[in-house]
């Protein structure tokens, strides 16, 4: 867990660092508009049945067919869209900010957040060297930390990552390494406070003694595997 703290913080502390060159052979991404539009419909079948999906949660619950007929229709785009955006990564590298479009990056890094594990851990190094090279903002390699984080098994570290447990039949935060310094170690990298994140991503309130308790119980468990 602190290995994984170390390692994002390392990330951006040493971003002006030597230069990875994997990526110099691959061919430059020349037709913008075709990159743009490309993009586009990638974001917008992902999004929508994303977007459609939540929004019947409070209506039907998160175990309705309802829901479960829009999780169908963004697993079927999804396949489709995590091809594309794995053939302009594997033959381009990362494109420049200004072929992606204002909506470029958040569309590749969503598509990269909602594969497996081992698709999201295959383009880590892409991303840190992006992140290095001013291609894309920090705060979505540490997104794809957390997302990596909480697949594995581990304490996420930025706080990002929700899930749905039965249990309770709720959503909650995965439990977060040191949650006390989590705000600043936040603010090392360029984001808000994550009360307000939560809030205005999920709806969802922070309680800090809450997750400390979560947290506590999460590395028992752990300790007791182990």
């Amino acid at each position: 867990m602190m290995k994984l703290l170390l390692v994002s913080l390392t990330l951006i502390l040493t971003a002006c660092s030597g230069k990875n060159k994997q990526n110099d052979t691959k061919a430059p991404i020349e037709v913008t508009q075709d990159l743009r539009a490309v993009l586009d419909t990638i974001r917008r079948t992902e999004q929508r049945p994303i977007q459609l999906r939540d929004s019947l949660i409070e209506i039907y619950g998160a175990e309705s067919k309802e829901i479960q007929e829009q999780q169908s229709i963004y697993k079927k785009n999804h396949i489709i869209n995590e091809k594309k955006i794995r053939t302009i990564l594997d033959n381009h590298g990362w494109p420049k900010k200004e072929h992606l479009g204002e909506l470029g990056n958040l569309t590749i890094c969503n598509v990269i957040q909602h594969a497996d594990n081992a698709i999201r851990i295959k383009y880590l190094p892409l991303m840190r060297q992006a992140v290095m090279d001013k291609k894309l903002e920090a705060r979505f390699l540490v997104r794809a930390e957390d997302r990596i984080a909480t697949e594995s098994g581990d304490l996420q570290i930025y706080g990002g990552q929700m899930k749905y447990y039965p249990e309770t039949k709720s959503f909650n935060v995965w439990p977060v390494y040191d949650p006390t310094n989590i705000d600043n170690r936040r603010a090392e990298i360029g984001l808000g406070p994550i009360n307000e994140h939560l809030k205005n991503r999920f709806n969802f309130e922070w309680n800090l003694e809450e997750q400390l308790q979560r947290t506590a119980k999460f590395e028992k468990e752990i300790n007791k595997n182990q």
